[in-house]
């Protein structure tokens, strides 16, 4: 089984050999906020082994808006 998921492929957990995943995403107290100043905050988005429930990938949807306050005044 091929799983494409924001843009990197997973084929197998490294940790167990499954080959089913789910997506979840942790918002609330584990929001990213960046420490650089003041920016929205992203929601954390996790792809998750059914099988051993290791968690293979974590990523933010939109990292763009993580940059430094003063880059994104340009």
């Amino acid at each position: 089984m091929q799983n494409r998921i924001h843009s990197i492929e997973i084929k197998n957990c490294p940790f167990c050999g499954g080959t089913e995943f789910v997506e979840g995403y942790q918002s609330g107290y584990g929001a990213i906020l960046s420490i650089e100043g003041i920016l929205s905050s992203q929601v954390l988005r996790h792809i998750i082994c059914r099988n051993c429930g290791s968690v293979i990938h974590s990523y933010v949807t939109n990292p763009e808006k993580l940059l430094k306050w003063s880059s994104r005044k340009r």
